[in-house]
C-alpha cells in the first residue's frame, strides 16, 4: 500500500493506505483537543484565530497560533523532502523514514504529553501538527494527490460532488471511476471517525497514552508492507529459478 507510487497504484491500494492513516489522524484529532484544546490535524480554524488575535493586538496569542500552522507546514516540507532524497536511492521505502518520525512523535507525546500538559502544552500541538502535516504531505505524494487523511473538509466537498454526478454520468467508465472515488472518500471518513471514536472512548482511562495506539499502528504498517515486499521479491526469484 506504501510502495506504490503514481499510476502503479489502484484502489486497492489507495483503500488500504486511506484506512490506516485515517484511522490514525481520527486518534490524534479527537486525543489532541481533549488534551489541550487546539485542533492538531488541520490548520484551517487556526488561521482564523490568528487573525482574529491580531485585530485584537494580542500578538503574542497571534503568534502562537501563527506557529500551530507553521509546524504543520513544516511537517509537510520535511515529508516530501525526504520523500525526494530517498526516491534517488531507493523508491521501494520513501515511506519508511517519516512514518517512522511520525511513530516517535506519537510515542514521545503520549509517554511524555502528562507533564507537558501542564508545563507547555502548546508542545503537544506543535508536536501533533508537525506529525500531521508529516503525514498528510507523505500520503498526498504517494498517492499524487488521490489520498488525504487528516481533514475532512475536502473530502466532504468532493464526495457531494461526486454524488451528484452519479445523476449524470452514465457511461460505464465514468460510473466506475465515479464509484471508485465515493469509495475511497467514505472509507477515509470512515475510519476518521473510528478513529476519533476510539480516541475518545480510551482518553477517558489513559489519556495521551491513546497515541501509542495511534503509533503502533503506523508500525505494524510498515511491517505489513515490509513483508509483503519481501514476499514479492522472493517468489519473482523463484520464478526466475524455474524459467532457469
Amino acid at each position: 500500500m506504501f510502495k506504490h507510487l503514481g499510476k502503479t497504484r489502484t484502489l486497492k491500494h489507495n483503500l488500504r493506505i486511506a484506512s490506516l492513516l485515517s484511522f490514525v489522524a481520527g486518534i490524534v484529532n479527537v486525543a489532541g483537543f481533549l488534551a489541550v484544546q487546539r485542533l492538531t490535524t488541520n490548520v484551517t480554524g487556526h488561521f482564523a484565530f490568528f487573525v482574529d488575535e491580531v485585530f485584537k493586538m494580542h500578538f503574542w496569542e497571534g503568534f502562537v497560533y501563527f506557529l500551530f500552522i507553521f509546524f504543520f507546514f513544516l511537517g509537510s516540507f520535511v515529508s516530501n523532502f525526504l520523500v525526494e532524497l530517498i526516491s534517488r536511492k531507493n523508491a521501494n521505502f520513501i515511506y519508511v523514514i517519516p512514518t517512522i518520525i511520525e511513530s516517535l512523535i506519537l510515542f514521545s507525546v503520549a509517554l511524555f504529553g502528562e507533564i507537558l500538559i501542564t508545563e507547555n502544552p502548546n508542545l503537544i500541538a506543535f508536536s501533533l501538527l508537525f506529525a500531521m502535516g508529516l503525514q498528510n504531505s507523505l500520503v498526498t505524494s504517494i498517492s499524487k494527490k488521490t489520498v488525504r487523511t487528516t481533514h475532512l473538509t475536502g473530502l466532504f466537498t468532493d464526495l457531494g460532488i461526486e454524488l451528484s454526478q452519479l445523476f449524470f454520468y452514465k457511461q460505464p467508465e465514468q460510473k466506475y471511476r465515479l464509484h471508485s472515488s465515493i469509495k475511497l472518500r467514505l472509507t477515509i471518513i470512515s475510519f476518521f471517525f473510528l478513529g476519533g471514536i476510539i480516541g475518545g472512548v480510551f482518553y477517558a482511562p489513559f489519556g495521551l497514552h491513546v497515541l501509542i495506539l495511534a503509533g503502533t499502528t503506523l508500525l505494524i504498517g510498515i511491517a505489513y508492507n515490509d513483508w509483503k515486499l519481501k514476499l514479492i521479491l522472493l517468489q519473482r526469484k523463484i520464478n526466475r529459478f524455474k524459467k532457469n
